[in-house]
């Protein structure tokens, strides 16, 4: 097979060699140069002067290798251990001969107190201006859970105080635990892991995350930003229970409710059933209280009503309006004996003017009504000329007595 040059591209038919491959490699890093990288060393090995270790990232799963050569080694000021946190100036290394990757340290120093108190405050003003520590984003916890949700540390004391004070107080209390790592590297996302988890059970009411203090470093943790966006996201109300005074950590700010120690936590996420029971038997008495003296209230009014004059002799006001009442039928019967004559004496005076000018009167007076029959021999007009009944017309007469029928005689008289 024939060798490559150095900058054809490799095919399948003419491949690179292993070795410059791995010189390309050795070239690409070399040309990032020096680097400031942070972590948590994991391997601090000392040999012949030089030291070798791992250097961890703080956040997720990724470990590289250093070397510290003896020059610089010994210009180090300070101590180095496993579990410390640091920050470097390194430039990575490819070994072509190897095919590993190395860094070279050239200086190494702890991060620093004030580095990270730096980092916490910028971190609260980010979160606060996002408004993650507002007032109103606090929501009330219930008054009695039906199962709390516990992120603790496995056989930790802080468990064993949340458990035995809440179960203390109310007996029936459950609990649902994860526990998680409450200090070091892996903290941070166990514990936002469990407050996620705990979160999607339907049937956990609060959570509480517990750790029995210490010092700053072992609570960074509960600063992580995964850990105070978790619990800022959760739909549950959570409990802060670290445990510390002095260092607040960030998730006391986002939490619904800062606890200062766990059995503090413990008391204020259930209430005390001794105390319940008392408030129940206190109010028990002042309602008996109440309704005692609002019966009494009403048996003395009831008292006085009766005493009154006009229900020591109720008949009084039976008798005063059957009184009335009897002179109020008289007056109706006298007014409605009125009516009556003045309606009578009215009838007789219309009938009377309704006689007189009745053509019956008329009749009576001798006079006599004529009518033309007509050709079906019912009465039709009144005659009012005798030209108007010709000789053998038939006419009808109306008399006082009664009518009569009769035919025209002829022609009229002269008048």
């Amino acid at each position: 097979m024939a060798e490559a040059g150095s900058n054809a591209p490799a095919t399948r038919d003419a491949p690179w060699p292993v070795g410059l491959m791995s010189e390309k490699i050795a070239a690409w890093i070399d040309r990032l140069g020096q680097v400031w990288i942070e972590g948590e060393i994991t391997q601090w090995q000392l040999r012949g002067g030089h030291v070798y270790g791992k250097l961890k990232d703080l956040g997720q799963d990724a470990t590289v290798s250093f070397t510290v050569w003896r020059s610089v080694a010994q210009r180090l000021t300070s101590d180095f251990a496993q579990g410390d946190r640091v920050v470097a100036l390194v430039k990575p290394n490819f070994w072509v001969k190897g095919g590993s990757l190395t860094v070279q340290v050239f200086e190494l120093s702890h991060v620093g107190l004030g580095e990270l108190l730096e980092r916490l405050e910028r971190l609260r003003r980010q979160l606060q201006a996002e408004g993650l520590f507002d007032a109103g984003r606090k929501r009330a916890l219930p008054f009695l859970p039906g199962l709390i949700g516990l992120v603790t540390g496995r056989d930790s004391d802080a468990e064993k105080d949340v458990i035995r004070n809440a179960t203390l107080r109310w007996p029936g209390v459950r609990f649902k635990i994860h526990y998680a790592a409450v200090q070091g590297d892996r903290a941070a996302g166990e514990v936002a892991a469990g407050i996620e988890a705990l979160d999607r059970d339907p049937e956990v009411e609060v959570i509480v995350v517990a750790r029995g203090g210490g010092d700053f470093q072992n609570l960074l943790p509960f600063s992580d930003e995964r850990v105070v966006r978790a619990a800022a996201s959760a739909g549950t109300p959570l409990v802060s229970a670290i445990g510390h005074e002095a260092d607040r950590p960030l998730l006391d700010d986002v939490a619904d409710l800062r606890a200062s120690t766990p059995t503090d936590a413990a008391k204020r996420v259930v209430p005390d059933v001794g105390e319940e029971l008392a408030g129940l038997d206190q109010a028990r008495a002042r309602m008996s209280a109440r309704l005692g003296q609002l019966l009494a209230h009403e048996t003395d009014r009831v008292t006085q009503l009766r005493g009154r004059p006009v229900l020591a002799q109720p008949e009084r006001i039976v008798d005063e309006r059957a009184e009335e009442l009897v002179r109020w039928v008289a007056r109706g019967t006298e007014l409605a004996d009125r009516a009556i004559e003045d309606r009578a004496r009215s009838l007789v005076e219309t009938r009377a003017c309704l006689g007189a000018l009745s053509p019956q009167a008329t009749l009576q007076r001798g006079y006599a009504i004529a009518q033309l029959m007509g050709p079906d021999g019912a009465p039709d007009e009144v005659l009012r000329d005798p030209v108007d009944a010709p000789e053998g017309t038939r006419i009808r007469l109306s008399l006082s007595g009664g009518r009569l029928d009769a035919s025209s005689a002829g022609s009229p008289a002269e008048s």
